[in-house]
């Protein structure tokens, strides 16, 4: 009889303790999905339910750089943007879970709606299919994607038909260029690799592997020590400029309350990286030590006049004169001179 009692005694801790278990992981599992929306501000600290922090020895989140347990949102840690993370758990009967969760990570302060006004218009011939676009002096460097089609050319503003044409092979998908010094970088889409071309001839001078964490290649700048790519992510990748297939440091991108994936097209400018997105009409100004948006400007109105009803003749191509900005896009007829107001 006494020996039923103990094992009846012994079912019912392990059950209330499972139950508490169930009742802490649940409580977490809803805490995370309700922050995803509202996000954290680096310096937050993660103030968990009462249902997992009455249970609970000890808590650490784990990340791919190493893992913390003080529950701050430190940038150590945390980048801008969506973080997958894992909550390690080691509950007060010794147990230990596991918990995947994604941490958002927003600015503290909101992107600054910038308006424009049009000082200029130069003829783009429409069926270039641009993917890079720079500017130096009032010589243009283009490099045109899609496969067959491919290519890098140099004209003067205001012209449409190519001084230089340098063809690619019928492979490659061309997409964001470059320049640094005499040269002019050029990523590929797909194919997994980078050009190193002579500015004044467009001579190809070399090629290098792009690094493994960039899966894809879209745009390409160069902010006077490094160059930056992206890959379609939320993502900067800082590149050692004499070894491209180095990655110095890697940025996430954010605003207020918004992750921008899919940055596509880059120019670098006194201090700041601008970033198209991908199938939006909209160009963001970013501080490139932080991946905090400041700026944002909307050129729906542009992209409506261009794209011809086509989705994929999208907004993408940056540049500057002086301070005003050139915007161009796939298989736009024009490129528009803008004025910041």
């Amino acid at each position: 009889m006494r020996l039923n009692l103990i094992v009846s005694f012994a079912a019912i801790l392990l059950l209330t303790s499972c139950n508490k278990n169930k009742e802490m992981m649940n409580a977490l599992a809803d805490y995370n999905t309700a922050k995803e929306s509202t996000g954290y501000h680096f310096g937050d600290k993660l103030q968990l339910p009462k249902e997992v922090t009455d249970n609970v020895e000890s808590i650490t989140i784990s990340f791919m750089q190493g893992e913390s347990s003080n529950l701050i949102i430190d940038p150590q840690f945390f980048s801008l943007g969506d973080n997958k993370v894992v909550f390690v758990i080691k509950a007060k009967n010794g147990e230990t879970f596991n918990q995947d969760a994604t941490i958002n990570v927003f600015t503290k302060a909101k992107e600054k709606n910038v308006a424009y006004q049009i000082v200029a218009e130069y003829p783009h011939n429409p069926a270039h299919f641009i993917e890079g676009f720079v500017l130096e002096g009032n010589t243009v460097y283009e490099s045109d994607g899609l496969e067959k089609e491919s290519q890098l050319i140099k004209y003067t503003l205001g012209a449409t038909a190519p001084s230089i044409i340098r063809k690619q092979p019928a492979d490659i998908f061309s997409e964001g260029c470059t320049i640094v010094g005499n040269k002019v970088y050029q990523l590929t889409y797909l194919n997994k690799i980078g050009f190193v071309y002579d500015k004044n001839t467009l001579e190809k001078l070399s090629d290098f592997p792009l690094p493994n964490v960039i899966g894809e290649g879209w745009g390409l700048t160069y902010d006077g020590k490094d160059l930056v790519a992206t890959d379609g992510s939320k993502y900067l990748y800082f590149l050692d400029v004499n070894t491209p297939s180095k990655v110095i440091k890697t940025v996430g991108v954010a605003g207020n309350t918004e992750i921008y994936e899919h940055l596509n097209e880059l120019e670098y400018h006194k201090g700041f990286i601008y970033a198209n997105i991908w199938h939006k009409p909209v160009i963001v100004k970013i501080d490139p030590k932080t991946g905090e948006v400041v700026e944002r400007y909307d050129f729906t109105k542009l992209t409506s006049e261009n794209d011809q009803g086509d989705s994929e003749h999208v907004l993408n191509g940056i540049a500057f004169k002086g301070d005003n900005m050139l915007v161009t896009g796939k298989n736009w007829a024009k490129i528009y001179e803008v004025a910041f107001k």
